[in-house]
């Protein structure tokens, strides 16, 4: 998310932190090089230009100047400012009189339909809230299908569709059967259009009228930058936008739309779409994005999304096999399957404090080696293609079981190779970490105290026969200990 401009912003503070004390004409250049770096990520000019008004006055004054570590003050003072510029979180208003009304509006083909569902589904299974979806479209083909699919898929209860109704119509039926149904909260996802047309805008202000709705949420493609910040203005001037959603957010490395919308439109950001799942759906935190484009990564949202994805009770079994030196195929293919849920290796170096560097280093091996979404589920489609006695026993598995495995699981002899060696790497790590407590874990990273020695980290997947990225002998940013290897998950 936003890898261009953290990278971009990265080399600045890099040049900054080398430094050990800095001059007014050095912040200048700093700041020069800020702007150009926003403009570059499609930040609308205004707001480039008045966050640069206000980092100024503290970035030249005694706040940096005189400080022991000027360099660090800078990201400081950019951190607090992107922070101001992202504007405060803004919760939803479930607490009014239920049913709350949440109506979804945005152009077609911005992720509104499953954006919506995305909602229900986080309203329902983590606010413990009762949520019926209203599909209020009745432009497009086979739209009110396709919700009432999705709420088939997270069990949420859908209006059931009745012919000839228009939307405003179907609007208040909803709300009525909402408030006669007990639900907490009605969700109308409206039709959308190619463009903010008259006749687009009509209908969202005809339907706002008829359901009162306690929030008005925005939909937005953030891939489509200051295109998104003007749709969302021209909304907002015909309807009480109360909230807005980014989808696509995860693929967007500029991050112009997510930075300048507030300061454009005065309305709050209130959820990122981060993926295709039905649950990839973050909260909109200002400080938490300050600190992923700042590369100071977030931690909180990782272990949110470790806590959301884990199955307890498999992590303790496996934690209790690991803790006897045992790790079989079924251990492994579990752990791949977690990663997968979590986005990766990718995602995960992404979410940690300094990592960006590492990341982009990495970035070669994770895509092509193994560690992204379709080689996760590749490798964990070879362990499914095993029998139970092989993924106990992976010794026996001759020739002809691999070419069985290889096609049962649409891959190649070499591919069932290489997770057998990544699998074999992975049992000796267990068995070291097993016998040797945290001094284990040193010494498989490398020998030395917090796994310095220049033979650590994990198997290298571009050797022959694979395995995983050697990320022990990557050279991670400033201020992390060398040589700092990163273990499979335990959980």
């Amino acid at each position: 998310m936003f890898d261009a401009l953290t990278e971009n912003l990265g080399s600045v503070f890099d040049r900054l932190r080398g430094r050990g004390a800095l001059s007014e004409r050095d912040v200048e250049t700093a700041l020069g090089d800020i702007r150009k770096a926003l403009l570059e990520a499609d930040v609308a000019l205004p707001v480039v230009r008045a966050f640069i008004d206000k980092v100024r006055p503290r970035a030249v004054g005694t706040e940096v100047l005189k400080s022991v570590t000027p360099g660090q003050q800078v990201v400081k003072v950019v951190n607090d400012e992107l922070v101001d510029m992202l504007g405060a979180a803004a919760p939803l208003a479930l607490d009014a009189v239920p049913p709350v009304g949440i109506m979804m509006v945005g152009l077609q083909g911005s992720g509104k339909t499953t954006s919506t569902a995305k909602l229900a589904r986080r309203l329902q299974e983590e606010d413990k809230r009762k949520v019926l979806m209203a599909s209020l479209d009745t432009q497009r083909p086979a739209a009110m299908e396709q919700l009432a699919v999705l709420g088939r898929q997270i069990d949420v209860e859908t209006l059931p569709i009745i012919e000839g109704q228009g939307p405003v119509e179907i609007a208040k039926r909803a709300m009525q059967a909402g408030k006669l149904g007990g639900f907490d909260v009605v969700m109308l996802d409206t039709a959308g259009r190619t463009n903010a047309d008259e006749a687009l805008m009509n209908e969202m202000a005809a339907i706002e009228k008829a359901a009162n709705p306690n929030e008005t949420m925005l939909v937005a493609d953030s891939l489509t930058g200051q295109e998104a910040v003007r749709i969302a203005a021209q909304f907002a001037a015909r309807v009480t936008l109360t909230g807005i959603m980014l989808t696509r957010a995860d693929g967007d490395g500029r991050g112009g739309a997510a930075l300048s919308m507030r300061h454009e439109t005065g309305v709050a950001i209130k959820y990122l779409g981060v993926g295709e799942a039905i649950d990839a759906l973050e909260v909109f935190d200002p400080a938490r994005l300050a600190n992923r484009i700042l590369g100071m990564g977030d931690v909180v949202g990782l272990v949110e999304k470790a806590a959301a994805t884990m199955d307890a009770e498999k992590a303790e079994k496996i934690a209790a096999r690991m803790k006897k030196g045992l790790f079989t195929l079924e251990d492994m293919a579990e752990q791949l399957r977690q990663m997968q849920r979590m986005g990766g290796m990718s995602g995960v170096l992404g979410m940690l404090p300094g990592m960006g560097k590492l990341k982009k280093q990495a970035g070669g091996q994770l895509a092509t080696m193994g560690m992204d979404d379709r080689q996760l589920a590749r490798q964990a489609a070879i362990v499914s293609s095993m029998t139970l006695a092989e993924k106990e026993k992976p010794k026996v598995l001759n020739a002809s079981r691999k070419r069985r495995i290889a096609a049962g699981s649409g891959t190649s002899v070499q591919d069932v190779n290489r997770v057998l060696k990544m699998h074999r790497q992975m049992a000796d790590m267990m068995k070291k970490l097993g016998k040797g407590g945290m001094q284990g874990m040193a010494n498989m990273l490398g020998g030395g105290p917090m796994g310095g020695g220049s033979g650590g980290g994990l198997p290298d997947l571009n050797a022959p026969g694979g395995g995983l990225p050697d990320l022990g002998n990557l050279q991670p940013p400033a201020g992390l200990p060398p040589g700092l290897g990163l273990p499979p998950k335990k959980k």
